[in-house]
């Protein structure tokens, strides 16, 4: 017998969406539309649960999923990818039970935990002592296996000051936080996670990362669905990518995560908002375009000997708003590259308030990487418009653009064939010292 534990077998999901209604130019035909209005939309509630294979192709009818097929062996950590839309949560409520597919089936042997939302599976009245037990209830544990990981569960969540709180009053961050510790604990054969890691700081991020790990070291299951690709190619063995509820590849997870990443989209090189209502903030600020260009170039991919320039133009509404401009900057992977803010050179060390208070009104910060520092790959760069006292983020976009640097040889010498390892490249300064008589050294 295989040693599988989790089968898709043309597992496929369909949902009915609402069509934008007709608009009639008579009086007549709005009062003939008002008179089989009861008629057509009992006949859209019985066919929302069913839905026949002629009717699957109607144009109010989506496959979020669509014959997925794939095997996931015991003790395996298992990647699903793909861009928004792209079926993954969806798979995931499928095989936890949550949504009944519409054809094919998915077979799992063990008991499962998942962690599909924040706060899943929580009762906001509840205190998170109380959630800890009726969350180790709903996934089939006894309460003596509750009482006797209580004490690890709430010293990873880090919520120990607040477990006799009601639920309601955590923030996103410790919901998930303990949401993960219980389903992680509570020692399940198979383990469905999303995208936990977009929640949560870097130090929980990373025990996360140790805790998956280790319970695939312990001959458990995971499936791990994330946008963040290191987490993908660090944690699992293999991965499928999902693009419009059907699987367009499965592999090696180093495999995919590559080709998802070298095929994902275009570099315009900019992106704008053109209605400032709908622009990402909030009262006090919104960012309204992002854009990186060069000296030679305003479309990427951008020359390696050349400096290049991120700008962000933003809106301040709040008169009086003291706030700096936050650039970050990622590589391929989701791995953190570098970052900078728009503060003075001795500002930080002076005064830690050092933003000048801004008037409202439209503004430009730009920030120079000089040349020769970024090396050829692909960059994702997030913006933040930050105030201060105390630090708050009034507007934020992640993975803003993206933009590729060329390189143009003129930092290394022609024998030197491949990509130069690293997410930074940069000419430094060395010195030899030696013999007197052994001539210059070699430099690159």
């Amino acid at each position: 017998m295989s040693n599988w534990v989790i089968r898709c077998e043309g597992l496929s999901k369909l949902y009915r969406i609402g069509l934008k209604e007709q608009v009639h130019e008579t009086l007549a035909g709005t009062v003939v539309d008002f008179l089989r209005t009861p008629v057509r939309n009992f006949k859209r509630l019985r066919s929302l649960a069913n839905i026949s294979a002629a009717e699957a192709n109607d144009a109010d009818v989506i496959w979020a999923l669509r014959a997925v097929s794939f095997e996931v062996r015991e003790g395996e950590v298992f990647g699903i990818i793909g861009a928004n839309g792209a079926g993954k949560s969806t798979l995931l409520k499928t095989l936890s039970g949550i949504t009944e597919p519409s054809s094919g089936r998915a077979l799992i042997r063990g008991r499962v935990a998942s962690l599909l939302e924040v706060g899943t599976g929580f009762h906001s009245e509840l205190t998170g002592r109380e959630n800890v037990y009726l969350n180790g209830t709903i996934l089939g544990m006894k309460k003596a296996e509750v009482d006797k990981k209580f004490d690890e569960i709430v010293a990873f969540s880090g919520v120990e000051k607040f477990i006799d709180t009601p639920v309601k009053r955590y923030s996103s961050g410790m919901k998930v936080r303990l949401g993960f510790a219980v389903a992680a604990h509570l020692d399940p054969e198979i383990l469905l996670i999303d995208e936990v890691l977009a929640v949560g700081d870097a130090s929980f991020q990373k025990k996360c990362i140790g805790k998956m790990e280790d319970v695939a070291q312990g001959g458990r299951t995971v499936l791990f669905v994330s946008h963040n690709m290191g987490a993908v190619s660090k944690l699992c063995n293999r991965a499928i990518l999902l693009d419009g509820g059907v699987v367009v590849q499965e592999g090696e997870a180093d495999d995919v995560v590559s080709d998802y990443l070298a095929n994902a989209g275009n570099e315009p090189g900019e992106v704008r908002w053109s209605d400032p209502a709908c622009a990402p903030g909030g009262d006090a600020a919104r960012i309204v375009a992002v854009r990186a260009y060069s000296e030679e170039r305003d479309m990427p991919p951008f020359p390696i000997d050349r400096p290049l320039k991120l700008e962000v133009d933003y809106l301040i509404l709040q008169e009086g708003a003291r706030t700096y401009v936050a650039f970050r900057l990622t590589d391929p992977a989701g791995s953190f590259v570098l970052a900078s803010m728009n503060a003075p050179e001795t500002a930080l060390a002076e005064d830690p308030y050092f933003c000048t208070p801004l008037s409202r009104g439209v503004y430009r910060t730009t920030c120079t990487i000089p040349a020769e520092v970024l090396n050829d790959i692909r960059y994702s760069l997030s913006v933040s418009i930050v105030s201060l006292p105390p630090p708050n983020v009034l507007a934020e976009v992640n993975d803003a653009i993206t933009f590729s640097i060329l390189d143009t040889g003129k930092m290394r010498p022609a024998w030197l064939a491949g990509r130069w390892p690293g997410t930074v490249r940069m000419r430094l300064k060395w010195s030899t010292t030696g013999p007197k008589n052994t001539g210059a050294a070699c430099a690159v």
